[in-house]
């Protein structure tokens, strides 16, 4: 089904796909729980997609809770990144930084992770420096810039590692693609569902490594 669609609207899914399952492979690597993973687009290039992730996880100590906050905001981060990733076959895919910056700021739909991101940084700043003077808005600026930065750094480097498995598995949703038949009016939306069983069974996934907010891989 996915030969007939036309080729924008194929470039279009191939670049969401890439966003939800980059936000599917670095929740999976960093250890939360994934369900499925859903797409729809329409021939107007309107879109709706969406990766399940669990977000129960045990926290025991304050560690454990920072190192969860910064688990989320790469998750977060990374699919804007993938967003950004080549389909086509290179010898390295890199993220495009600039673009993904606009992607999250909402030039590209994704101002909803922004949006959660720039809460969880406030929250993680709080537990990391929890003396600072409500006042000293200065250190506090260079503080969540600070952090900000590091949890990027770290998450450009998963993605780029793991970004031919983001690639790959963003290449099977957008093949899993078939057009909705709609009563009374000509079918204009390509939709896929992934439960987390049919994902669960894939090669690549079963290959995504466990690493930690610190990896360096």
């Amino acid at each position: 089904m996915t030969r007939k669609m036309p080729p924008a609207v194929r470039e279009h899914a191939v670049q969401i796909a890439h966003h939800e399952m980059a936000h599917y492979v670095i929740a999976r690597a960093l250890g939360f729980e994934t369900g499925g993973v859903t797409l729809t687009v329409t021939m107007d290039l309107r879109h709706q997609g969406g990766a399940s992730i669990s977000l129960v996880r045990s926290i025991s100590s304050m560690e454990a809770m920072r190192e969860h906050l910064e688990a989320r905001m790469m998750v977060l981060f990374a699919g804007a990144m993938g967003q950004t990733l080549a389909s086509k076959p290179s010898p390295k895919k890199i993220v495009d930084k600039s673009k993904a910056t606009a992607i999250l700021k909402g030039e590209f739909g994704a101002e909803q992770d922004y949006a959660k991101i720039r809460e969880l940084r406030h929250l993680l700043r709080n537990i990391t420096y929890p003396d600072t003077d409500p006042a000293s808005s200065d250190r506090i600026a260079a503080e969540l810039k600070e952090i900000t930065e590091r949890v990027w750094f770290r998450t450009q480097k998963i993605v780029e590692a793991l970004a031919d498995t983001i690639t790959e598995l963003g290449g099977t949703v957008v093949d899993g693609m078939v057009i909705v038949e709609q009563w009374g009016r000509a079918a204009d939306t390509y939709e896929v569902v992934l439960t987390g069983e049919m994902l669960e069974r894939l090669r690549p996934v079963q290959a995504i490594p466990s690493l930690t907010v610190a990896s360096k891989s």
